[in-house]
């Protein structure tokens, strides 16, 4: 199948309420654009650099996420246009975030990300860090956390999968008791989207579905 009838097939299979970002991180500017024209309008990337040169060749319409982890010294070339971010893990990088917002007179909106599978090599907090870091959000004007996102382990084992996405989902319904901004749960990558939906996501990140392997 094509980008287009990837792109269809997915949709088909993901109810309204899930929102679709196409990970387009390595992809071609032609790539990009026929998921544009397919009707795709939600792109996310994981490098600054490759998506700040992006965002100046593609349409203006294009919604883009950085789904990547953030580095402090990366966050002022992405704040004039960027989204949403998905990677917040830290107050250092909230306390950025809020500075270069302000300074593009801008509210940024973000997501806490947890480390839901516990793996060394992700990125991510825990409950904790998370619930410290959503009530210092209050302080900054300019930055809003909107939700959580967290990526499962990379294994077979969908029981395993499904698990760790209820444990993200409970951490979502405790924030949203505790601030009415919550409304975002983005979890589920190509492999395990339908589980993630099945728990409760109402975002999901798709690359290699959409855009076939690299």
């Amino acid at each position: 199948m094509n980008i287009i009838e990837n792109l269809n097939f997915i949709k088909k299979t993901i109810n309204k309420k899930v929102n679709l970002i196409a990970v387009s991180k390595t992809k071609s500017k032609e790539k990009i654009l026929e998921a544009f024209n397919a009707g795709q309008r939600i792109f996310g990337e994981n490098k600054v650099q490759e998506l700040k040169e992006k965002s100046k060749i593609l349409p203006k319409e294009i919604e883009w996420h950085m789904i990547g982890h953030l580095q402090t010294n990366k966050v002022k070339y992405i704040a004039p246009f960027i989204s949403l971010i998905h990677t917040v893990d830290s107050e250092k990088i909230l306390i950025e975030i809020d500075k270069r917002a302000k300074q593009n007179n801008r509210v940024i909106n973000c997501l806490l990300q947890f480390n839901i599978s516990n793996e060394e090599n992700k990125y991510g907090i825990d409950l904790k860090e998370g619930e410290k870091l959503l009530e210092k959000s209050l302080n900054y004007k300019n930055i809003q956390i909107v939700g959580v996102m967290g990526m499962a382990s990379l294994t077979q084992n969908k029981k395993q999968i499904r698990k760790e996405f209820k444990n993200l989902k409970y951490l979502f319904d405790n924030f949203q008791n505790k601030n009415s901004n919550i409304k975002i749960l983005s979890m589920g990558m190509s492999g395990d989207y339908k589980i993630a939906i099945e728990e409760g996501s109402n975002m999901i990140r798709i690359g290699s579905a959409i855009f076939g392997n690299r």
